[in-house]
């Protein structure tokens, strides 16, 4: 079976625990809902979060979620002037048969600006 990389991000409101969870959670969530995943198929994940965000870690949300047995990584995001911020962004590889046009990367909240192309109708919000 293929090893394929899913890309998303996200923005949250504040810097604290809570909604970085809930925020990690969901986009978690709409990338499994999207490509029709389970945690079987989940190889790894790469998280990054920009300097603005220090109360928690994503992958905190992810062992929350299921993903007991899953190498996760977090890393810090590089502080380029004018980015987006406020983000956390990931690389979600997966065993697939899904063809790489099959998949759908999910971009949510402010991080739509990032790949305008790729959000769906409530994506932004």
């Amino acid at each position: 079976m293929p090893l394929r990389a899913l890309r998303g991000a996200i923005t949250i409101d504040a810097d604290t625990a809570d909604e970085i969870s809930a925020r990690t959670t969901s986009l978690i969530a709409a990338l499994y809902d999207r490509n029709g995943l389970s945690h079987d198929d989940v190889v790894s994940i790469l998280f990054t979060a920009t300097v603005d965000i220090t109360s928690a870690p994503p992958a905190r949300a992810a062992r929350a979620f299921g993903l007991v047995d899953v190498p996760l990584l977090c890393a810090q995001e590089m502080d380029v002037e004018g980015a987006l911020g406020m983000c956390i962004r990931l690389m979600l590889h997966i065993e697939t048969d899904l063809a790489r046009d099959d998949l759908r990367h999910v971009f949510m909240r402010g991080a739509t600006a990032l790949r305008p192309e790729l959000a769906e109708p409530g994506d932004e919000l």
